[in-house]
Order: structure tokens, then C-alpha cells, then sequence
């Protein structure tokens, strides 16, 4: 399985789980673990989700959840799973 993180951060506004899991809908990314919080007006989310069965590369998800991001104002974050790890490493 080619689990991948997605972090976002930023304000909050209207539709931003909306619009973040649309495009993973849209390219066959299945969210299979989701916490989200909003603390003194920041909305924060992390998703662990499997991209197995879409066609894009995980350099296309991370450009366009970027994109994304910068239309609404928040900064998306998305990694291959092996990668946070060892970056979360202590």
C-alpha cells in the first residue's frame, strides 16, 4: 500500500475539508485515518490516505495539493509515507 501523509495549517474558513478531500476523491485516494482540530481560529488536519489507485505520481500531488493550498489559504503539506518517518525520526 502506498500510504501517503497530508498535513494543512492555516485559518480557518469554510470549505476546506471540503475542497482537500474533493481532489482526493476526484484522483481515487482513499483517506483512511483523518483528525482535525481548530484552535483560536487555526484549523489543523492530518490525514493518512492510500494512493494506490491513482494515476499520479506523488510529485503531482504534492504541486497540485500546493496549488490547492494557495487557493484557499492554507499550506498543504503531502509526503510519502516512508519519508515521514524518517523525518519524524527521534
Amino acid at each position: 500500500m502506498k500510504k501517503t501523509i497530508i498535513t494543512v495549517v492555516g485559518h480557518d474558513t469554510v470549505g476546506i475539508i471540503a475542497k482537500v478531500c474533493t481532489y482526493l476523491a476526484n484522483n481515487k485516494i482513499n483517506i483512511l485515518d483523518i483528525s482535525q482540530t481548530i484552535i483560536d481560529g487555526y484549523f489543523n488536519m492530518m490525514m493518512i490516505v492510500d494512493a494506490n489507485q491513482s494515476a499520479k505520481s506523488i510529485s503531482e500531488l504534492v504541486t497540485e495539493l500546493d496549488q490547492i493550498g494557495d487557493e484557499i489559504g492554507v499550506i498543504i503539506r503531502c509526503q510519502h509515507e516512508d519519508i515521514f518517518n524518517k523525518m519524524h525520526r527521534i
